[in-house]
């Protein structure tokens, strides 16, 4: 059994070459524990979409190893990493993308309809999540009817629907109001968190700092700092 959700070792990732050449990645070590919110913070452009999208499977380190949920990234490609991603990994980001011709329900129904769930139970079990996340009334509607926050729910929701190992979170709260931002960290505190699960959250958004365990900083592509968060008091990084 996996005793990480995520290891890093001396990631490097590199777009371009030659003249162009930009290194996004400096040689990160970090590990995610099972059991935590870990939010990864630091200015625009210091990498931290590059390293959850690495972390996550979804981006081909230029060298160093990632091992995710106990799984050598560079031993899984193509096909068996998509499914296995599928399977694993649930994905929350800033915009919703829903898709505006499903109901909330078959929206939150896509990862399991993906995964050849027969759609009657997979609009089923997308309901059941509509409603752990406080939605059950509205499995009917169409985005169009929801505001942003609900919208929002839909989409974790629709993340949580597999039970993932690792939730990742690409600034969930950004485009939301104080109250619908404390609603849907609640959430995922509450909903994606526990033994054998793990949360990563990349913020911008200090009011999110109250919800996590730890807190990476970043900046130039490197980690600066990664420390315990006493919850309850917000914390900025150094």
């Amino acid at each position: 059994m996996a005793t990480h959700a995520v290891i890093c070792r001396q990631v490097v990732k590199e777009f371009g070459s030659g003249e162009t050449r930009v290194q996004a990645l400096r040689g990160i070590d970090v590990d995610i524990e099972f059991g935590e919110m870990t939010l990864l913070v630091g200015p625009s452009g210091c990498g931290k979409t590059t390293l959850i999208s690495i972390m996550a499977g979804l981006l081909e380190p230029t060298s160093g190893e990632v091992e995710l949920l106990g799984e050598h990234l560079e031993s899984m490609r193509g096909k068996r990493l998509v499914e296995f991603r599928g399977q694993n990994i649930g994905f929350v980001f800033q915009q919703y993308n829903l898709l505006p011709s499903l109901t909330a329900a078959e929206n939150a129904a896509v990862p399991l309809l993906i995964r050849n769930v027969r759609r009657s139970e997979a609009v089923e079990r997308a309901g059941e999540m509509l409603a752990a996340v406080g939605l059950g009334e509205k499995r009917k509607a169409m985005p169009s009817q929801l505001s942003g926050g609900q919208q929002q729910r839909v989409a974790i929701a629709r993340a949580l629907v597999n039970e993932p190992k690792l939730l990742v979170c690409d600034e969930p709260t950004a485009a939301l109001d104080a109250k619908s931002g404390r609603t849907v960290m609640e959430l995922i505190r509450r909903t994606a968190i526990g033994p054998g699960r793990a949360v990563i959250v990349v913020t911008h958004d200090s009011r999110v700092y109250d919800f996590g365990d730890r807190i990476v900083s970043m900046a130039d592509g490197r980690v600066e700092s990664d420390e315990a968060i006493d919850r309850g008091k917000a914390v900025a990084p150094h």
